[in-house]
């Protein structure tokens, strides 16, 4: 495990130094296995990954830990909208606060990534937790879950981004609002998502292009140019460029700096 709460994971298809990969290793005994049954005729096949590829996710959730206000909003709504209660438990957006850290660590929001190779989607043994064909969304089949929890010991993530529902025994995780009974509006890529659409911070946004990420989470910057006005980083560097720091203070009525002061000595 990472020391930022990540376990240590790779794609399934990238095979060890002198190795092959997981996948590879049951083709290739599946193939043993039709040769033995036909007699020895048949030698051992590797089919290609390209067989068991998973399609990639139409959308992704990003937060800004640092607009985040921790009002729990989007938790609420996310139970809402999906069980009809509301019930922090029952979220599968989760946000946890901590009175012993500073800004922003105090905070922290925990969102399904809807990862590239979803090892949630490979560890289930009934395909419950699967890729939706038409938008790719890794999503829980409730009908078809037995309840084992695989998938979420095999989130790579901690906390695992995918949860119980202590009420109704089964997984759950966040489907961007593609299936939300208690809700009149159309969610999915295609859609609107009930967390982004209530955070009275816009701290949740939704992209449909892939975000670079790393163990520390999206290397995605959400900021605008009123953080530099509390000299809070906005570019990627984490640094206020010079440019926006004049234009930050070009917007600023004239003689501002001069009255304020005038009015401290007074």
């Amino acid at each position: 495990m990472t020391k930022t709460g990540q376990k240590a994971s790779r794609p399934p298809e990238v095979a060890e130094k002198g190795g092959v990969s997981r996948r590879q290793f049951l083709a290739g005994v599946g193939g043993l296995g039709v040769g033995a049954l036909l007699g020895g005729s048949l030698v051992a096949l590797a089919l290609p990954d390209s067989v068991y590829a998973v399609p990639a996710s139409q959308g992704y959730l990003l937060v800004d830990t640092k607009k985040c206000g921790g009002c729990e909003s989007c938790m609420l709504t996310c139970s809402l909208v999906h069980t009809g209660k509301e019930n922090l438990a029952l979220s599968r957006i989760q946000v946890a606060k901590s009175a012993l850290a500073g800004f922003p660590q105090d905070s922290a929001q925990y969102q399904c990534r809807q990862c590239p190779y979803p090892e949630c989607v490979e560890a289930c043994p009934t395909g419950a937790m699967h890729a939706d064909e038409a938008t790719g969304v890794r999503t829980v089949d409730e009908g078809k879950c037995i309840g084992c929890q695989r998938c979420i010991s095999a989130c790579p993530f901690t906390p695992s981004r995918v949860q119980w529902n202590f009420e109704e025994r089964h997984a759950q995780k966040c489907d961007l609002c593609k299936n939300t009974p208690y809700w009149n509006r159309e969610g999915g890529p295609g859609g609107t998502q009930a967390c982004v659409a209530v955070c009275p911070m816009k701290a949740i946004s939704f992209t449909a292009e892939l975000p670079v990420q790393s163990d520390e989470g999206y290397e995605e910057n959400m900021r605008n140019i009123h953080w530099s006005n509390l000299s809070f980083p906005i570019d990627d560097a984490g640094k206020v460029s010079a440019e926006t720091y004049m234009r930050a203070k070009a917007a600023k009525p004239a003689g501002e700096d001069a009255s304020t002061d005038s009015g401290k000595m007074a």
